[in-house]
């Protein structure tokens, strides 16, 4: 079993269950190996003393979200759990090319339905579920954007399940959120451990705010001159707005709400500043499709531009992500990624999909409707955990509930098997407990392709919780992708 540890474990191994840290021995894997021999050095009083420092820090800073409840808004300081989640950088090469893979795919099917329909013409993807979608935008039909690219920014959420394997879980398309906690997380651990990242090769993450520009300003009306971006937010009052005041910041762009925008005669977009209007080339928008033009979604929005779809049309304003774009962030269509990236690009998929069943087909809603005690369910369009059932840990009368749900609706519904998500240490008081986690990557395209090196890892906080959103009381990890010799 190897030798006794000053930082004590609990609960480890567990059966049937992949530590991302430990082996079934309870003993770090090689990527783990110097992390486990630092905490030994410094010892748990140390490390209970640099969280301690870290919370205070983030407490500082102001690093925030906001969690809705019936009780009101509240924010809340960030979670950031000190202990690392860590990945070889060999591992992590193929899951970069099967992101890169999915979202090249994602775009062209985007792209196919508001133009041609081929691949509905040809079978491969029924009409019917077309039919159903929430986030079809007709008036997006017979654009294309530069690039062909509809999804600019991408959110493709990871588990690994017992077997090792990463799984896709679902991809957000629409305003994925979360990066600006990946880049935070990575600033807070190297002020703490700054020794292990002198003497491990961690690959960086600072660069994606750069990257993140150069996504946006390819999107410009306007090339060869300095484009001017801008990004949209609802307001102070939304969950994710800590973020949205970040990535401007970072990038060098103006925050806007709005009321600061305004669509001129000639379908440009200004921005309304203290020496008169100034052009616009392109929005990040962090606004939901039915909020951002008036004239076009809804009539009662004060959140979006009268006007912007009209200007996004004309090709005078870039949008990122473009109008539309969810038509392919719904958990129904998810089930088909594999299909879609065989039907574009002629390949397998590289990351595999969780199996699914889809309770628009009789047989597999019959198959549902028999196991809900042992299948999670989720609705189509829902986010950040909510209006999900985990089967294995619900009551009768939720199982009841969701059977009248998916009789009423059952486009809206499919379900998975309950995965046993890895775990990793997560320090618990005084001792490294295991706590389940996921992995969001962020993936860029516009005219190049990018994959953040890692992405947000994201931790159920409570002790057999498998669900990680920071709204339902999960927090977060480092993601530290690394080159190191296996053994």
């Amino acid at each position: 079993m190897g030798k006794e540890r000053s930082i004590e474990l609990e609960d480890f191994p567990q059966a049937g269950i992949y530590d991302e840290l430990l082996d079934d021995q309870a003993q770090p894997r090689p990527v783990a190996r110097a992390l486990f021999d630092y905490f030994e050095h410094i010892g748990p009083a140390e490390l209970a003393a640099r969280r301690d420092a870290i919370d205070a820090a983030i407490m500082g800073m102001g690093i925030t979200f906001t969690v809705y409840s019936d009780a009101g808004n509240i924010d809340r300081t960030w979670p950031l759990d000190i202990v690392p989640r860590i990945i070889s950088s060999r591992e992590w090469s193929r899951v970069e090319e099967g992101l890169k893979q999915r979202l090249t795919a994602l775009n062209l099917f985007i792209n196919d339905l508001y133009n041609q329909q081929r691949i509905i013409k040809d079978g491969v993807f029924p009409l019917e579920v077309l039919a159903g979608s929430k986030n079809f935008r007709p008036q997006c039909r017979g654009m294309t954007p530069p690039f062909g690219a509809w999804a600019h920014i991408c959110g493709t959420d990871l588990v690994r399940d017992k077997d090792g394997t990463f799984y896709v879980l679902e991809d957000n398309l629409r305003v994925p959120s979360g990066v600006s906690y990946m880049l935070e997380n990575r600033q807070l651990i190297k002020r703490l451990f700054p020794e292990l990242f002198k003497s491990n090769d961690i690959l960086p993450v600072d660069d994606y705010p750069v990257r993140l520009y150069d996504t946006l300003a390819a999107l410009s009306p306007r090339p060869g001159e300095r484009p001017e971006i801008v990004v949209l937010t609802p307001g102070i009052y939304n969950s994710a707005y800590f973020e949205h005041s970040y990535l401007a910041q970072k990038m060098g762009a103006t925050l806007v709400e709005g009321s600061d925008l305004i669509t001129g005669d000639d379908d440009c977009v200004y921005m309304k500043t203290i020496s008169g209007l100034s052009r616009v080339d392109v929005v990040y928008r962090r606004v939901d499709d039915d909020f951002l033009d008036p004239e076009v979604f809804r009539k009662d929005s004060a959140l979006g531009v009268p006007g912007l779809m009209r200007a996004w049309r004309a090709g005078k304003v870039g949008i990122a992500n473009a109008p539309g774009a969810g038509v392919a962030d719904d958990k129904v269509v998810y089930t088909f990624v594999p299909k879609i990236i065989k039907y574009y690009l002629g390949e397998d998929a590289i990351l595999p999909n969780v199996p699914s069943w889809l309770c628009m087909y009789d047989d597999q809603r019959d198959h549902v409707l028999a196991n809900l005690d042992k299948l999670v369910v989720k609705p189509a369009n829902e986010s950040g955990g909510y209006g999900m059932l985990i089967g294995p840990r619900s009551t009768p009368e939720e199982r009841t509930t969701f059977a009248e749900l998916i009789r009423a609706n059952p486009r809206n519904y499919m379900a998975q098997p309950t995965l046993a998500l890895s775990t990793a240490p997560t320090l618990i008081d005084d001792k490294l407990a295991p706590r389940h986690l996921d992995l969001r990557p962020f993936v860029l395209q516009s005219d190049k392709l990018y994959a953040t090196t890692g992405g947000l890892t994201r931790v159920a906080l409570r002790k057999g919780s498998l669900v990680v959103n920071s709204s339902q009381g999960g927090g977060s990890k480092d993601t530290w992708i690394i080159n190191v010799e296996e053994a």
